[in-house]
């Protein structure tokens, strides 16, 4: 037997998304990282042996402005270049290369972790070493690091070392929380198998297996959507367990969801019931994929009235916005919906303190075994949550091993540098702007060749009949000073709008009430109709601006976006899916929907100008929307004008590196697999020619060049430092939108934090 022994900063167990941002995000910041896997390819329920939708905050379409960023987004925005088409195997290759990007990180694949050393007491214990035999290989190896970070899903090393956790349900009482049991028990979200069809183009016959079930003897074909065009995550119903144990039971469950797989396609097939002759099985799953098992006890436990209520935790790290998504025990068996949702108004926020252990004191966890409620969970556990939850765990993993701390003594005297060192990594944390000491820009000057001072939508390519109730929104920095609409009407009429703020910075559904203007409209095509309505908050913000349904009148909609501005349709008809689902239609989120109208906004003018795209919204403040869109936009580049964002000091400063963050349209819903399509594989918002110059005594020097961009962050290290009292930062040219838009410029004068303390060890 062939024994090794690896040294690293930080030992990351678990390659799933989770574990991939986390074992990423530390070797950027310069920790030796091993990253050990128990399979052979990296993305956990994502990859190509299980094919699960990467889904996360934005909820297909639901949430607003509420795509991932950081590594996550990173690896969406690339399979959207690279594979248009969602061919699993090829989202193995983005999730594989992101890691093999980075030369501090070791990756090991097919390493099973089942032993893990450590010491202490029941309240204090300490990981000195895990050990894993690699299957094929005949390797032993022992990983040993002063930090372990529990990446696995079922919590194995946290179980092993010897965490406390929760498996089950919690009682209502223990959190006050309304979904939850009046007694707690061991129920948990079962498992899943999925299966892949294809055309044949020529007939095709099937021939059950023995042991392929009857559905028509099972609550299946009445209660659950059978249809013969689909196939992967549209049966994501295909769920069996939740009375089980699903790690135990694995191969009993697997067995059951088998035996379900092969009975549906045999009644598919074989029934008579389906147009389905020429279809034929191209892929069915082995490896179940797994909902829930182990959560670990933190210093704090996310609860249902937290995500619910959008606790804006002091210490948050990372944010989600899918519902609270429980499912049946039965689960395809159930008589029940497949699942309930509750959604809060936008989204949530998720506390540091859930990625730590309560009692082993260096132990960091990501992904579906954070510290949370059954409740809770049933939010955070969908992937893109996981990634970016893992992304934070990584950071402070990394800050651990730099300063040698515990986890919990960087809570108590590094929590503002985790953040801080998040933000600048584009990870998001949703209302904490940057406050980065090191950041020249934050102190510079800036202005641009132009920007936009008018919130307009005027050029209309279709109409849309107005027989509900719609809205926009809108930044108003600084006030609103009427709004006008433009729309056909059928007979003369009367229309009504209303105004309304949107509560809370991060959502977009009507808060409070403004007022109420209604305007006499003629009979007519292409009419300006104006309101006048006026309103100048304290403190720059979205408006909500909602038309009354009038059958006589049709809203003029436009083709193209206008960055900052959202449509929204009330009570739009539910998807075909909806009787899989149980979910109160009265819910804001779930009521204003601009799923249909996606980069397709209404036709309207704000009279007053605004100042929300001026150039200081890309120096110093928020990498994302928040209370209004927070980015730099220029007037159109037309005839090949390049436009242009300037920062300037009153002395020079000395400039090593510069971090640009680009619009990549983070209200775009991107699924790894497809789920659904967009017209292009690039973000039309995207930058993809510019270059950045310098200023010296007078002059201004190219330092930078940069062609066919499509990425949204972009740092650039510069071989020699370079001394300087202006920057530009000139765009020559986009994917396709008609202006320049900037989210964030950062200004450092050498890339400090990796040589401060390299390959540091902590003790503890």
């Amino acid at each position: 037997m062939r024994t090794e022994t690896i040294q690293s900063d930080i030992t990351v167990v678990g390659g799933g998304l989770a574990g991939v941002c986390a074992a990423v995000a530390a070797a950027r910041l310069g920790k030796r990282v091993a990253l050990v896997h128990n399979r052979p390819v990296l993305g956990g329920n994502s990859s190509s042996e299980v094919r699960v939708w990467v889904c996360g905050a934005t909820a297909h379409w639901t949430n607003r402005y509420a795509r991932e960023t950081g590594i996550m987004g990173e690896m969406l925005v690339e399979n959207q270049y690279r594979n248009p088409e969602g061919n699993p195997y090829l989202w193995d290759l983005v999730v594989l290369e992101t890691v093999l990007a980075e030369p501090n990180l070791q990756l090991f694949l097919n390493t099973d972790v089942h032993e893990v050393e450590a010491d202490g007491g029941e309240d204090r214990r300490l990981i000195r070493s895990v050990t894993g035999w690699m299957m094929g290989s005949e390797r032993r190896i022992r990983y040993e690091s002063p930090i372990f970070l529990d990446c696995t899903g079922d919590g194995l090393i946290g179980f092993l070392a010897g965490a406390r956790h929760r498996l089950g349900r919690e009682a209502a009482s223990e959190y006050g929380e309304a979904w939850a049991p009046e007694v707690p028990d061991d129920i948990t979200l079962g498992s899943t198998l999925l299966f892949y069809t294809k055309d044949a183009g020529r007939p095709v016959k099937f021939v059950p297996p023995s042991f392929a079930k009857d559905i028509a003897q099972t609550p299946i074909p009445l209660k659950r959507v059978i249809r013969s065009g689909d196939s992967g995550c549209h049966y994501w119903w295909i769920e069996w367990g939740g009375e089980l144990d699903t790690v135990h039971d694995n191969e009993r469950i697997r067995d059951e969801l088998w035996s379900v797989i092969y009975g549906i396609w045999d009644y598919i097939k074989n029934s008579g019931r389906f147009e389905a002759e020429t279809m034929t099985l191209e892929w069915v799953g082995s490896l179940p994929g797994k909902r829930e098992y182990r959560r670990f006890l933190g210093d704090y436990v996310l609860n249902q009235n937290d995500v619910i209520g959008q606790e804006p935790f002091h210490d948050r790290i990372a944010f989600g916005g899918w519902s609270i998504d429980l499912h049946p025990p039965q689960g395809m068996y159930a008589t029940e919906s497949g699942s309930k949702h509750m959604h809060p108004d936008g989204v949530y926020h998720i506390p540091y303190r859930c990625l730590y252990s309560v009692n082993v004191d260096n132990l960091l966890f990501a992904g579906r075994n954070v510290s949370a409620s059954h409740v809770a969970f049933g939010t955070t556990r969908v992937m893109a949550t996981c990634a970016v939850m893992g992304e934070a765990a990584g950071t402070a993993a990394a800050l651990c091993a730099k300063k040698a701390v515990t986890p919990r003594e960087l809570y108590e005297s590094g929590l503002e540098e985790l953040q801080q060192t998040m933000l600048r990594q584009d990870a998001s944390i949703i209302g904490i702007a940057n406050e980065d000491p090191l950041d020249l820009a934050r102190r510079a000057k800036a202005r641009a060749s132009s920007a936009r001072t008018r919130i307009a939508v005027e050029n209309g390519t279709e109409t849309y009949p107005l027989e509900r109730d719609v809205a926009l929104v809108f930044p108003v920095q600084p006030d609103v000073d009427g709004v006008e609409l433009l729309l056909d009407a059928e007979a003369d009429t009367e229309l009504t709008v209303e105004l309304w703020d949107t509560g809370r910075p991060e959502n977009y559904v009507p808060g409070s009430f403004i007022a109420s203007r209604s305007a006499k409209v003629r009979k007519g095509a292409g009419q300006w109709v104006p309101f006048e309505l006026q309103w100048k908050p304290e403190r720059a913000q979205n408006a909500f601006l909602i038309v009354r349904g009038n059958v006589l009148v049709r809203l003029h909609q436009a083709a193209e976006p206008l960055t900052g501005v959202l449509a929204f349709e009330r009570g739009a008809a539910p998807r075909a899916a909806a009787t899989l689902e149980d979910q109160d239609p009265t819910q804001p989120i779930v009521e204003w929907s601009m799923k249909a109208l996606n980069r397709r906004p209404f036709c309207f003018r704000a009279r007053a100008a605004t100042e929300a795209y001026g150039p200081e919204q890309a120096q110093g403040g928020y990498g994302r929307p928040y209370g209004g869109p927070n980015l730099w936009v220029s007037e159109p580049l037309q005839a090949g004008r390049e436009q242009w964002l300037e920062l300037s000091w009153d002395s020079a400063v000395a400039i090593g590196e510069i971090r640009l963050t680009w619009n990549d349209d983070v209200n775009e819903d991107l699924i790894n697999l497809h789920r659904h399509r967009t017209s292009f594989e690039i973000i039309p918002e995207l930058a993809k020619a510019y270059r950045i110059e310098a200023r010296a005594a007078g002059k201004w020097t190219t330092a930078v060049v940069v062609r066919d961009n499509r990425r949204r962050s972009a740092i650039h290290k510069l071989d020699q430092a370079l001394t300087a009292d202006a920057l530009r930062v000139v765009v020559e040219e986009t994917n396709g939108a008609p202006c320049a838009e900037l989210v964030e410029v950062r200004v450092y004068d050498s890339c400090t934090w990796n040589a401060a303390s390299p390959h540091s060890v902590a003790r503890f």
